[in-house]
């Protein structure tokens, strides 16, 4: 791909005491543009990511991690990235990777590349916690056997997409809560798009978010109902929309000359 357009996107809440850590450590030279969605936050964040020179998205209300992710990709397209990487600015993981992650797009190999805390077996010794890895490893392994995937880590944040899959995938129809990433991983092997990892080490501390044990166990339960879809969806028993339908069916004809640039 010559002279890709690389667009960060940073999904943010209540990440005032890390944005700046995050953004300082990006490889400005290989990105065209960052941009940061805030879903009301109640600490300083907008002010601390317009003082960086960011470019800012500010929901009216809460949308939730998997809202915030849908304006990020909206804005994202709107600026005509080629590759878009979500990068939670929260500084769990390192945003020096950048180039690393988007590589295996910019080649042709894959068309969404994961950041894997797995794949370097340092995952604990990053002080992810127990509960959270033991979770991690039996949800992953389970995806596997449904998606029939060679994956380590579904459960990431630091993810990259290209354009054409962005412009694809109805990721509107999707969640606005956290099983927003599992539904992306469900619809990309549907329609038969490449997944790819490269490893990461992502740090673990007290300012760095993390969902906490309930939240974190609902997101399993409905990580295991989006494979269940699946499954069903494969087998013709039943249909759903977000596997069934394309982005520019969801998308309004009035808004298809701004995203898909038509």
């Amino acid at each position: 791909m010559l002279n890709p357009k690389i667009v960060i996107v940073l999904p943010a809440y209540n990440a005032a005491r890390t944005l700046e850590k995050t953004y300082l450590d990006i490889p400005k030279e290989k990105v065209a543009k960052i941009i940061l969605v805030d879903d009301v936050s109640q600490d300083q964040t907008v002010e601390v990511a317009r003082s960086l020179g960011l470019s800012v998205v500010i929901h009216i209300q809460n949308r939730g991690y998997g809202g915030n992710q849908k304006t990020c990709y909206l804005e994202a397209l709107k600026e005509g990235a080629d590759v878009v990487v979500m990068l939670h600015p929260d500084h769990q993981y390192d945003s020096k990777l950048v180039p690393e992650l988007v590589e295996p797009i910019l080649s042709g190999e894959a068309a969404m590349v994961m950041g894997s805390r797995i794949l370097n077996g340092k995952a604990l010794e990053g002080g992810m916690p127990l509960y959270k890895y033991l979770a991690n490893r039996v949800l992953t392994t389970a995806e596997n056997i449904i998606y029939r995937t060679d994956l380590t880590d579904c459960h990431s944040g630091f993810r990259a997409y290209s354009r054409e899959f962005l412009t694809t995938v109805p990721f509107l129809l999707n969640s606005d809560d956290f099983v927003f990433d599992s539904q992306m991983i469900a619809q990309a092997v549907y329609m038969g798009f490449r997944i790819k990892e490269v490893p990461v080490q992502a740090r673990y501390f007290p300012e760095a978010s993390s969902v906490n044990f309930k939240v974190s166990t609902i997101y399993g339960i409905k990580t295991v109902g989006v494979m269940l879809r699946f499954l069903l969806q494969r087998l013709g028993l039943i249909h759903f929309r977000f596997f069934d339908r394309k982005l520019t069916d969801v998308v309004s004809k009035y808004h298809h000359g701004s995203i898909f640039h038509v």
